[in-house]
């Protein structure tokens, strides 16, 4: 079902045109400060990758990607990707990155089997980033230091967009907030996993949710992951499960809970054979991938993506996503928000 648009009936506050710039200025700076904050440097990203080596990202494990032969190269069959999260694992090694730096790269993704909304499109764009780190380093520590890196690049994007667009005030808090997986849960019992982010975020506008993945109390992962990249089961230093989590902002256009980013300390051997057991997918410990991680033939790290267009939308104002990404849209959708004042692209 899709989701309300609650406050859209007056037109956004820039015009195409000046959104156009608007996304340029915060795709720029913002990349700027984070390749400075956490030590990255940019490289290249593939559009697709070979099939059956387990180096592209299953999401939810239900997702199917796009997929296609090279006729010319003895029909190699590929697929587009769907993340690098796994991939950018592979570069660290292969670049020679030390412990304390990363890689940073602009991630382009299919996902046709995306329900098409406010927030989602088949197309995918996102800051894909990966820092190599030592094994005493994968603790929760780490990875709220991380966070606070990232949402403080955030902050400067949003300060910069107000200072030329003094229109769009700041609406960021000057911290953001965690909580685990769980204790969200026990805070709120009566309610789904999505409403409880919204309880949470409406409250603190800005808020990073730990350890997504593994069961809760009532048995169920506040949401899915996929077993191979993020570390969701080892236990972390408050005696909960999970390494990794969510970086979730209040959006007041939508009045709803917006996620901006997905990331984690990845799995190491013991966490990956527990999670492939756990989701009955020990069969891909067989995958190119896996056996790199099995066999310590690449770096541990910590990695994540950042969605562009999701930022650009949030800082910006933008009611829809299709605001700041062209996209396809089923007619009656373009036609439905263009009555309301909000252009698809």
């Amino acid at each position: 079902m899709e989701t309300k648009v609650k406050t859209c009936k007056s037109k956004s506050v820039l015009t195409r045109r000046q959104t156009e710039a608007a996304i340029l200025l915060i795709k720029s700076t913002f990349e700027e400060n984070l390749i400075k904050k956490l030590h990255l440097e940019k490289v290249s990203a593939p559009l697709a990758v070979k099939a059956g080596t387990g180096i592209n990202d299953d999401l939810n494990g239900v997702e199917k990607p796009v997929s296609f032969s090279l006729k010319n190269a003895e029909n190699i069959q590929c697929e587009v990707v769907q993340s690098l999260a796994k991939w950018k694992r592979l570069r660290l090694k292969e670049l020679s990155i030390e412990p304390g730096n990363g890689i940073l790269t602009n991630m382009q993704a299919l996902r046709p089997d995306e329900t098409l909304s406010l927030i989602h499109s088949i197309y995918v764009d996102q800051w894909d980033w990966e820092v190599n780190i030592d094994y005493k380093e994968r603790n929760i520590e780490l990875l709220k230091e991380t966070v606070n890196k990232i949402y403080a690049a955030i902050k400067e994007s949003e300060m910069i967009i107000y200072e030329e667009y003094p229109r769009i005030y700041p609406k960021l808090p000057d911290k953001i907030h965690f909580i685990h997986a769980e204790e969200l849960r026990k805070r709120y019992p009566d309610k789904s996993p999505i409403e409880r982010e919204n309880a949470i975020t409406k409250k603190h506008k800005a808020v990073f949710v730990i350890g997504i993945g593994y069961p809760l109390g009532d048995g169920e992962p506040h949401d899915g992951r996929a077993p191979d990249y993020d570390d969701w089961s080892s236990e972390n230093d408050y005696g909960s499960k999970g390494l990794n989590g969510d970086i979730l902002l209040w959006n007041p256009e939508l009045e709803k809970t917006f996620e901006i980013s997905s990331m984690g300390i990845r799995v190491d051997k013991t966490s990956l054979i527990r999670q492939l057991k756990l989701t009955g997918c020990e069969e891909w410990q067989r995958l190119y991938f896996h056996k790199q991680i099995l066999n310590y033939r690449i770096p541990n790290s910590i990695g994540g993506g950042i969605g562009q267009s999701r930022l650009c939308m949030f800082l910006l104002k933008k009611a829809h996503i299709g605001e700041v990404q062209p996209g396809i849209w089923p007619d009656w959708m373009t036609k439905k928000y263009n009555n309301m004042g909000i252009n698809l692209l």
